[in-house]
C-alpha cells in the first residue's frame, strides 16, 4: 500500500513538473518580431533641373532721401502719420508763410511802382525826341530819358526775377515728399525754428518698391556664377522666414541680380553682389534678414538629394536607403554643393535609389522598412516647385 502511493506522488510530480516547464516555454512562443518601422522614402535620380545658389543678405531701400527746410522760420505744421506710405508730392510740413507772402507782394509792389516809372519814362523819350530832332531842346536831355528808359526796364527785369524768387521761397514753406516711400519719424517738432543757417532735416523718406537684397559670395562661388550662368541676369528669388508660430506667411520676391563689384573684400574674402527685386505691396523693410536664391542655370544635370537626410560619423557623410530586401542600407556618399533645399552628391548614389527621409532615430542597418513614397510631395523637384525655384523667368 505504501509503494502504492509512492508511485502516485512520484507521477503527480512528474506531471506537475511538465506543465511548469511548458508553463515557462508559453512565453517564448508568444513573442513576435517587431513591425517594419514607417519611414518616408524618395527616388533619387539625376535629372535636369534649375541650380539655384543660397545666400544670406540684408535689405536695403533702391532711394533714401533726407526731407530738408529749404527756407527758414517757425515749423507750423506736420501733416503725414509717421511710418507711413506716401506719395510724391504729398505735402509733409508746413512752415510759417508769413514773411514769405509778405516778401511776395513787396515785390509785385515794386514790379507796379517800376511800370508806372517805365511809361512816365518812355512818354518823356517819345516827347522830347521830335524836339532834339528840331534843335527845339538839348539832347543831352533827351540821352537822360532815354537811360532813365533803360534803367527802368533792367529794374523791372530785376522785379519779375524777385517775384519769381519770392514765389519759390513760399512754396518751400509747404515741405513736400521728393519721391514715394516709407516716411520715417519727424526730427523736429511743431513749434521749432528750422532752417536758419542750415537746411534742417525734418524726416528721411525711403523708397522700397523695387528693393535691393544685397548678398556676399565668396570669390569662388562667384566664379562659378560667372562659368555656368546660362543669362546675362540671373533670376533671383527673395524669402524672408515666418516666426517659429506660422504666423508670417510671405510669398517669394522675384527678381534678378543687378549689380557685382569689381573686387573682392581682402577682410572676408567675399563679392559685393545685389538683387533688384519686386516688392508691390510694400511688405519687405529695409534692414531685413533674407534668403537670397540666385539661378546660375535653368538646366542641370545633377544628382541632388535633401539636406536634412544626411548623416556623419566618423566614415565619413551618408545616407540610408532600401535595399532589396525593404530593410534600411547605409551607403557612403561625397558630397558637392549644399544649398537651403538641396545638396549635391559626386560619389556614392548612381540614381533610382529611395533613400529614406524620416525616423532616422530608430534606424540601423538592416533594420526592416515599411517605406512610403513621398516623391512627388517632398522630392527635389517637388521642394524647388514649392518654393518657386523651378519657374525660369525672372
Amino acid at each position: 500500500m505504501i509503494k502504492i502511493l509512492t508511485l502516485v506522488c512520484f507521477a503527480v510530480s512528474l506531471l506537475l513538473s511538465s506543465c511548469s516547464e511548458e508553463n515557462k516555454d508559453e512565453p517564448a512562443a508568444e513573442k513576435k518580431a517587431p513591425p517594419p518601422l514607417a519611414v518616408e522614402v524618395i527616388t533619387v535620380s539625376d535629372e535636369s533641373l534649375p541650380l539655384w545658389i543660397s545666400f544670406t543678405g540684408r535689405t536695403e531701400a533702391t532711394k533714401r532721401v533726407e526731407v530738408r527746410a529749404r527756407v527758414s522760420g517757425r515749423l507750423d505744421q506736420v501733416l503725414f502719420t509717421e511710418g507711413d506710405y506716401v506719395n510724391e508730392g504729398d505735402t509733409l510740413f508746413v512752415i510759417e508763410k508769413d514773411s514769405y507772402e509778405a516778401a511776395l507782394a513787396q515785390a509785385r509792389a515794386q514790379l507796379q511802382m517800376n511800370q508806372a516809372s517805365l511809361k512816365l519814362a518812355r512818354a518823356d523819350v517819345e516827347r522830347y525826341r521830335p524836339l532834339v530832332a528840331e534843335d527845339l531842346a538839348p539832347r543831352a536831355t533827351l540821352e537822360q530819358y532815354e537811360a532813365r528808359e533803360a534803367e527802368l526796364i533792367a529794374a523791372i527785369k530785376a522785379d519779375e526775377a524777385a517775384i519769381k524768387g519770392a514765389e519759390l521761397n513760399l512754396s518751400y514753406t509747404n515741405v513736400t515728399a521728393p519721391i514715394s516711400g516709407r516716411v520715417s519719424r519727424k526730427l523736429i517738432d511743431v513749434g521749432n525754428i528750422v532752417g536758419y543757417g542750415e537746411q534742417t532735416v525734418l524726416t528721411t523718406i525711403v523708397s522700397d518698391n523695387p528693393m535691393y537684397a544685397y548678398f556676399n559670395p565668396t570669390e569662388n562661388l562667384f566664379q562659378i556664377m560667372r562659368i555656368h550662368k546660362s543669362r546675362d541676369k540671373m533670376p533671383a528669388m527673395v524669402t524672408v522666414s515666418g516666426d517659429r508660430q506660422g504666423l508670417v506667411q510671405r510669398e517669394p520676391l522675384k527678381g534678378e541680380v543687378d549689380f557685382s563689384d569689381n573686387r573682392v573684400d581682402n577682410n572676408t574674402g567675399t563679392i559685393s553682389m545685389r538683387a533688384l527685386v519686386a516688392n508691390d505691396d510694400h511688405s519687405l523693410l529695409e534692414g531685413t534678414f533674407v534668403y537670397v536664391e540666385v539661378m546660375i542655370t535653368d538646366q542641370a544635370s545633377l544628382m541632388l538629394i535633401p539636406p536634412g537626410v544626411v548623416q556623419e560619423d566618423q566614415q565619413g557623410s551618408y545616407v540610408y536607403v532600401l535595399d532589396e530586401n525593404n530593410s534600411a542600407k547605409r551607403v557612403n556618399i561625397k558630397s558637392g554643393h549644399e544649398s537651403r533645399y538641396y545638396m549635391i552628391v559626386t560619389e556614392g548614389l548612381k540614381g533610382g535609389e529611395k533613400i529614406i527621409i524620416s525616423g532616422f532615430a530608430k534606424l540601423r542597418p538592416g533594420v526592416p522598412i515599411d517605406p512610403k513614397d513621398v516623391t512627388d510631395s517632398k522630392g527635389i523637384k517637388a521642394t524647388l516647385k514649392k518654393h518657386g525655384l523651378m519657374a525660369t523667368e525672372a
